[in-house]
């Protein structure tokens, strides 16, 4: 067997990456793509390795004779690399076609070692390396029989979104038998490139082939083994996060804060968000009105703040929406002066917008993290705050003040000439049917408090980022409006504020389906009480307190044996105890989460 790599390209939209190099020469976490590519067919005692070359082919030649490759590699020049395609390439290669069974590879794409063995290891003669289609690809797709046959080619222009479920994204990796390159390939590609011309792609002769009666190659599905094609900088980023290693990996991912629909196989227990809800009609709905939300402007924020009086049922003037809670977050942040009370561990957005020498810390000296409104009282009394920041339930700890003991903290704060910050993101998530604070009453009584929601995290939609702040101090409002953008938020925020309330039904049902989840998912996890301790919560989230590993093993661990991303809680809370945080999903979810962790002990 041998390897053909096209590597004649020039690869323009790596811009800067690719002035003097080829394309294979750009480094995935310090190691070119053809060093490794090179580095990992050794394994396979190929009897020779054909690389077609072309922009900056000499640079090429000369950076692989320095990585010391054992297997015999001979080069074929493409001289008008920059007016032809990938065709043409490959026509350059034929007589080696035709000589042995081979490995084909196109330069840009990083692997797995799995995947070359998946299409090594099969029997059968010729194959297509395909992979289910994921939103992150792009490129000609495949539609498969149940026995590999390949039905169809789709290429992008007739691409059809109704019908992806059913596509197959060609991964640009073959296995050619010696057989079906003389009998099928090479005369079908000579026929194609004379009547077509040079400036086309070799699949495009792998469409025709698969109309024959015996066309002789069949797809090998992937199941979950890693690759990427890199042709601008952005894929070279998520390369870089998927084929990076142990700390290096959880770095790369957490460092992105979301955009996790690039990697489908993930299990995202790190971000925060209500695992049931919205319902499927709801997103429908938005589906139904995709056109016109894309193509129109957003109302202004007058207009949006109507909508969310509307569905939280306070006046205009007494409530504001932004673009997700941190960028109202931020603006309050801005409006405050003097001293500061927080409670740590907590969400760290509010500390982050305000000066460190100016806040006043109340950290609670108990193992559950716990405090009460009476804790808070006596410890920031005679502190001279000038305002106190409450995140009700608390993250990470999950620790809930009720309802009628943040009412003791409202009087306090008013009695003392307090701002009180209420964040109640989480509070939809707690037992008891209303201890949200946003209603007219208790803004008009406790003028001196904001309440903030983040919309995302309660309501499942942190797509659309969308956050409410409420106050019964008007002036207040009004600089907040003020201070944001006024299309802060976009068409698809506004819309789901217009409709949200025909869900509210659906809403409170999902409620009730997570609590009981919670519970469910906390008495399995009192199930390992040997290796964890499970922090009581009142969030959609849960402290672990680990036993006998550290926050940081735990969390690699998570990733590189189960996919499952979770929170190392080592940078928030200083203490010689290890804990990690982790989202409460829904009951397969949980399973899954469950299932690893059983495999992870077993392991220890």
């Amino acid at each position: 067997m041998q390897a053909v790599i096209l590597a004649a390209g020039m690869g323009k939209r790596l811009k800067e990456l690719t002035q003097n190099n080829t394309k294979c020469m750009v480094k995935v976490n310090g190691v070119s793509l053809i060093e490794r590519l090179l580095h990992q067919l050794e394994a396979y005692n190929l009897k020779k390795i054909v690389i077609v070359i072309g922009y900056q082919g000499q640079r090429l030649v000369d950076f692989i004779g320095t990585l010391g490759v054992k297997t015999p590699i001979e080069y074929v020049n493409n001289h008008i690399y920059d007016k032809t395609n990938n065709i043409y390439s490959l026509s350059l290669a034929k007589k080696h076609l035709c000589e042995d069974d081979t490995l084909l590879f196109e330069s840009d794409i990083i692997v797995e070692d799995a995947v070359i063995d998946l299409l090594v290891n099969d029997p059968r003669d010729t194959l297509a390396l395909v992979d289910k289609y994921e939103s992150w690809m792009d490129g000609t797709c495949v539609k498969l029989s149940d026995d590999d046959d390949i039905l169809e080619f789709v290429p992008g222009k007739k691409f059809k979104f109704d019908d992806m479920k059913s596509y197959y994204k060609t991964v640009n990796i073959y296995k050619f038998g010696k057989h079906f390159s003389k009998t099928h390939y090479v005369p079908f590609l000579g026929a194609y490139s004379a009547a077509v011309g040079n400036n086309e792609y070799y699949e495009q002769v792998l469409k025709i082939i698969t109309m024959l009666d015996e066309p002789e190659i069949k797809a090998k599905r992937l199941d979950g083994q890693l690759w990427y094609e890199i042709d601008d900088i952005q894929d070279l980023d998520i390369a870089s996060s998927m084929f990076a290693t142990g700390d290096d990996k959880i770095k790369a991912l957490q460092s992105r804060y979301g955009g996790y629909w690039r990697y489908p196989k993930l299990l995202d227990f790190c971000y925060l968000v209500n695992p049931y809800f919205p319902p499927q009609r709801l997103l429908d709905e938005i589906k139904a009105n995709f056109d016109i939300l894309a193509t129109q402007y957003p109302s202004g924020m007058r207009v949006n703040s109507l909508l969310a009086a509307k569905n939280f049922g306070v006046s205009i003037d007494n409530i504001a929406v932004g673009n997700g809670a941190a960028e109202l977050i931020k603006s309050v942040m801005s409006r405050i002066d003097g001293k500061v009370g927080i409670i740590r561990p907590t969400f760290e957005e509010y500390s982050n917008r305000y000066d460190k020498k100016e806040q006043v810390i109340f950290t609670p000296d108990n193992a559950d993290m716990s405090y009460t409104a009476k804790d808070v009282i006596e410890y920031f009394g005679g502190k001279g705050i000038e305002t106190l920041i409450l995140i009700n339930p608390d993250n990470p700890s999950g620790n809930f003040i009720p309802p009628a003991d943040v009412m003791k903290l409202a009087e306090w704060t008013a009695v003392n000439n307090i701002f009180f910050v209420l964040d109640e993101s989480f509070v939809d998530f707690a037992d008891g049917d209303d201890n949200s604070f946003i209603s007219q009453e208790l803004l008009d009584r406790y003028t001196n408090m904001c309440v903030v929601k983040s919309i995302s995290k309660s309501y499942g939609v942190p797509g659309l980022r969308l956050g409410i702040i409420a106050s019964g101090d008007a002036d207040f409002i009004k600089f907040i409006k003020h201070d944001v953008g006024i299309w802060n938020i976009n068409s698809f925020a506004e819309f789901y504020l217009q409709i949200e309330e025909k869900y509210k039904k659906d809403y409170a049902a999902a409620l009730k389906k997570f609590k009981a989840e919670r519970a469910r998912f906390v008495a399995e996890l009192k199930k390992f009480g040997k290796y964890l301790r499970v922090i009581p919560s009142q969030a959609n989230y849960l402290t672990l307190e680990l036993k006998g590993i550290t926050s940081g093993e735990f969390v690699k661990q998570l990733l590189l044996r189960h996919n499952i991303i979770a929170k190392d809680l080592s940078g928030k809370i200083i203490s010689d105890k290890q804990y990690v945080r982790i989202a409460i999903r829904d009951e397969a979810d949980n399973d899954a989460f469950i299932a690893a962790l059983s495999a992870m002990l077993k392991c220890k």
